[in-house]
């Protein structure tokens, strides 16, 4: 049993670090509510035993200090709704008089929460003040910010120091994140297809390295596609390209041959004439691919044979789109990668999805729950699947 569930919060006071980073529209109205929902089942469990919450989080990037359309404030309501209409108490500022106040005052049942933690510079720079402050308010210090453990900050790192191991945990959503990704890093069941798509090269090396000795296949799409189609002599026409990767892309193809992993680069495309909506489109394949047109989707033929790879696999790690999918022309690949993803879960294949247009495609085609699991932390996870050592992680650990 977790350390978590074994806990009985009653008459604790649960310091929690939460990812409350939501998107939000210009009304201040939460437009994605993901990362709030899924720390519910760590919240409840802690009402449920009697305890009493203080949330710790942060929204937005501050450069100045204190800013209205960076307050947690904008949150409440939202909160209050998805917790049973349960009232939610508010400090508006997280280490001042008024939250040590109503830290000291909380009773069981009773929720507060602090405003933006990055208000303060203390807390990016890891200051240690400032994460004694933070600590002080609380009992027990619960990490559930998955989407914030490569960061070494004041509250997800520092904080941890003046908690005893008991008293340290992280919450159901961490568990369950640390998990599932040590299940595919660590007890991945073979065929393991690892699917990377996304604009660069460049962002994806150090994952690519590790997968080189974990998969069995790597099926390569999105943008970075083109810079391993040009590395091996292909016209590319304005597709997106980095010129100085491409040795890299070649010794990346040799790697894999000589590990005996199937890299997979796509066949054909959907190519248009300008990166607009509704640019001039037509299929080609990848050897027919002229001057003066781009490649923004993978074609018929690539969808076709990434799906048939997809279907034999029995664990799936799906991070970055297959084309701009935003753009309704260029949607196909990677709704139907999705769609094969789910297909394959279906039939008992293991399939985790990282990385944050990943996940924002499996939700606009309304697929998250036909997959094993969807991860709430895109930097995290790749930094984790790189074999980094992430802060938030090894304060809880240490």
């Amino acid at each position: 049993m977790s350390q978590f569930n074994s806990f009985n919060f009653n008459n604790k006071k649960a310091l929690i670090r939460v990812d409350f980073n939501v998107p939000l529209n210009s009304e201040f109205v939460i437009t994605d509510d993901t990362r709030i929902k899924a720390a519910l089942p760590t919240l409840e469990k802690i009402l449920n035993d009697g305890g009493s919450i203080i949330l710790m989080s942060h929204l937005g990037r501050p450069k100045e200090g204190p800013a209205d359309k960076y307050s947690l404030k904008h949150i409440i309501s939202h909160l209050s709704t998805l917790l049973h209409n349960r009232k939610i108490l508010f400090a508006n500022d997280c280490i001042g008089e008024q939250a040590v106040e109503m830290a000291s005052n909380l009773q069981p049942g009773e929720v507060l929460l602090l405003e933006n933690l990055r208000f303060y510079k203390e807390e990016e720079k890891g200051d240690i003040e400032f994460a004694k402050k933070l600590a002080a308010l609380g009992d027990v210090y619960v990490n559930d910010a998955f989407g914030t453990a490569h960061r070494a900050h004041a509250s997800t790192a520092i904080i941890a120091d003046y908690f005893s191991a008991e008293h340290k945990m992280f919450g159901l959503l961490m568990e369950a994140e640390v998990g599932n990704a040590e299940k595919v890093m660590h007890s991945a069941e073979k065929p393991f297809t690892a699917i990377l798509g996304g604009a660069k090269v460049s962002d994806k090396i150090l994952l690519i390295e590790m997968l080189l000795e974990k998969a069995n296949n790597i099926i390569i799409g999105g943008g970075m596609a083109y810079t391993f189609l040009k590395a091996q002599g292909f016209e590319i026409g304005n597709s997106l390209v980095e010129n100085d990767r491409l040795d890299l892309a070649n010794e990346l193809i040799k790697k894999a041959a000589d590990k005996g992993v199937k890299l997979m680069i796509p066949v054909d495309s959907v190519i248009a004439d300008k990166f607009d909506a509704n640019a001039n489109t037509q299929m080609v394949d990848n050897n027919h691919l002229e001057a003066g047109w781009m490649g923004l989707d993978i074609g018929e033929k690539s969808i076709a044979l990434f799906s048939e790879t997809i279907m034999q696999s029995k664990t799936i790690l799906w991070n970055g789109p297959m084309g701009v999918f935003e753009m309704e022309k260029f949607q196909q690949g990677t709704k139907a990668i999705a769609l094969a993803i789910a297909e394959a879960t279906k039939q008992g294949c293991f399939s985790l999805i990282g990385g944050g247009d990943s996940v924002a495609a499996i939700n606009k085609f309304h697929l998250a729950d036909q997959v094993s699991y969807v991860s709430t932390g895109g930097g995290a996870l790749l930094e984790y699947f790189e074999g980094k050592q992430l802060p938030g992680i090894k304060a809880i650990k240490a």
